[in-house]
């Protein structure tokens, strides 16, 4: 099984979740930066993103605000999804069908809430048992990142006993300390969406690669 990351791994929105994000922030009277959102916020659950954000930004009782600010948040990428362009990242409809060839399982894991995942597969035409063999959101676990439990809800979904045998392929650190957390057999960091090679690397994944055709070379190798 093969567990991708949603925005910035699969699917090309332009970081447009970290740029409403950041808009939310700002438009209620915090001084941040979309670089500080991307470090701190980037694979995370939103709500948790938020919070993480505002604890950095010295906030009083930040937990509170967040939820606040998530609520608002939603509803502005809600619309904001409904307009923007969104396309699957280069290569990731062929990696799926080559991955599901060679008997893969392909599974999407996600920050977001099952309601903003589904708005983001049916704008691209994805279907659960078609393109993907699975989705697994925030909303549909008790911890989010950096915890294993989407992951650990994948293996039971799919019936599979050994984490060693699952590879988890995402664009920020959290994704990657998610699949170590998960006792992956594979953490890859891929540098198309919130984080560069540089702060990839601090997490030390087994590889990190630029595009997604990337990886069928690298399961092959």
């Amino acid at each position: 099984m093969v567990v991708f990351d949603m925005a910035g791994t699969t699917v090309d929105e332009q970081n447009l979740v970290y740029k409403m994000l950041h808009q939310t922030l700002l438009d209620d009277g915090y001084d941040c930066s979309l670089e500080m959102v991307l470090a701190i916020g980037a694979g995370k659950e939103k709500k948790a993103a938020l919070k993480d954000i505002l604890i950095e930004l010295g906030v009083f009782a930040p937990q509170l605000t967040a939820a606040s600010l998530h609520s608002l948040f939603k509803e502005r990428l809600k619309e904001a999804y409904l307009l923007a362009p969104i396309s699957p990242m280069p290569g990731a409809e062929i990696v799926f069908a080559q991955l599901k060839l060679m008997g893969v399982k392909v599974v999407l894991n996600t920050g977001y809430d099952r309601a903003t995942a589904y708005q983001l597969i049916q704008r691209l035409g994805w279907v659960v048992g078609e393109q993907i063999d699975g989705l697994i959101t925030a909303s549909d676990v008790s911890l989010s990142r950096p915890a294993p439990d989407m992951i650990d809800l994948a293996k039971q979904q799919f019936g599979i006993e050994e984490s060693n045998t699952i590879v988890k392929v995402g664009d920020s650190i959290i994704d990657i300390e998610e699949g170590k957390n998960a006792g992956c057999g594979l953490t890859i960091g891929i540098t198309t969406g919130a984080h560069d090679a540089h702060m990839l690397q601090l997490a030390e994944p087994n590889h990190i690669i630029h595009q997604l055709s990337d990886l069928i070379l690298l399961l092959h190798s």
